[in-house]
């Protein structure tokens, strides 16, 4: 457990500057430059990330129960991560309505995909793992759409001169459907040992 704690401190702290420390972030930017500092963040969450994977598998060869969740919680979770992957994919496309609305789609993603996995899961390193991922995504949603309000951007990432595209918003869809389906069916069970659908 030590691991994974280690690696999620490690991956959400650089994630978590802008959310505390936002104006220190912007000097240290001014100080060493936007590439080293991309360097250095991305760096630090590689590790981290490292530690998550490692540490979440070491944890789960001796799983402490917290509680058993019913089966149709993994119906519900299925639902609620497809969405979650519409919501990354629409992250990424310019000029779709899903970013027009929310803003932020990638942190409403994953607060979705931790959301969706704590119901389906119950030991303690699930709980550590997805809560820290939920808590950290609603922070940083709130953080992001204050600093949206404080320069008086609706959302963003969305130019007011854009007009939505239908077809950006198809594309969004059936490409968050497609990795999803790739991801549920065949990744999942590869990468995690865990096959949603059996």
């Amino acid at each position: 457990m030590t691991l994974l704690i280690l690696g999620l401190i490690l991956f959400l702290a650089p994630h978590s500057v802008r959310i505390v420390a936002d104006a220190w972030r912007g000097a240290q930017v001014a100080r060493i430059g936007l590439p080293a500092w991309k360097g250095l963040y991305s760096a630090v969450s590689i590790v981290g990330l490292a530690l998550i994977v490692w540490g979440y598998g070491i944890a789960r060869t001796a799983p402490i129960d917290v509680w058993n969740p019913p089966v149709f919680t993994r119906h519900l979770a299925s639902l609620f991560t497809l969405a979650a992957f519409v919501l990354l994919v629409a992250a990424y496309v310019p000029r779709n309505r899903i970013k027009a609305a929310i803003g932020h789609p990638m942190v409403a993603g994953v607060k979705l995909w931790a959301f969706a996995h704590l119901l389906a899961n119950g030991t303690v390193a699930d709980l550590l793992l997805f809560g820290s991922f939920l808590v950290w995504a609603i922070l940083d949603f709130r953080s992001a759409r204050r600093r949206d309000r404080s320069v008086g951007a609706a959302r963003a990432g969305v130019s007011l001169d854009a007009s939505p595209s239908l077809a950006a918003d198809v594309v969004v869809v059936l490409v968050g459907i497609g990795v999803w389906a790739l991801f549920a069916f065949q990744l999942h069970g590869w990468l995690f040992g865990v096959r949603p659908f059996g």
